[in-house]
């Protein structure tokens, strides 16, 4: 499956998503490893396995190995931090100030461009709705030179793969379909 066939199996509800998909995958203000990785980190993020498929198909490919691993690892790693994150930010009291005594090593070492990484960990963060990881992850790209444009860029990005993942979700209980079983 690819951005094409995901586009396709869009509802007429939900043309806005399409077009928004369609128009990111060249989005100018990222480079071709910042795009692909972000979409790939955000579609991760949001779980829905057509979705997954479609985009690691159509992004994988642009990405060296090492980044594909990468973007993997922002995902895998920012769903752990941002539920922690987001504990220790809502609850608040003393939790803020503990050490989170969780292994983040990859965050130090990720394998790409620190750049590229804290990305799409700003992207992850975005679906996830984690405030703390979001400003954290923020503050370092741009230290690292990213313009508020590329920031944007990557969010719109995680936005609309988020909701184009729940749509095709929603359309899949909506109609008991796997859309896999229609492509």
């Amino acid at each position: 499956m690819s951005i094409e066939d995901l586009k396709a199996h869009l509802p007429d509800y939900a043309k806005d998503l399409r077009l928004n998909l369609g128009s990111l995958a060249t989005e100018p203000t990222l480079t071709t490893q910042q795009r692909a990785g972000t979409f790939i980190a955000a579609a991760l993020a949001a779980g829905d396995g057509v979705v997954i498929r479609a985009i690691v198909a159509e992004f994988g490919p642009l990405l060296a190995p090492a980044a594909l691993a990468a973007a993997k690892s922002a995902a895998a790693i920012m769903g752990m931090n941002n539920v922690y994150y987001r504990f220790t930010h809502l609850v608040g009291g003393d939790y803020p100030q503990l050490p989170a005594k969780l292994r983040m090593h990859v965050i130090g070492r990720p394998g790409v461009e620190k750049a590229d990484f804290e990305l799409w960990c700003l992207a992850v963060s975005a679906v996830h709705g984690c405030g703390t990881c979001m400003a954290s992850h923020e503050h370092v790209v741009r230290e690292a030179g990213l313009t508020q444009e590329q920031v944007q860029s990557a969010v719109r990005i995680a936005a609309v793969v988020h909701a184009v993942a729940r749509t095709i979700a929603a359309q899949q209980a909506l109609t008991g379909l796997a859309m896999d079983d229609a492509a």
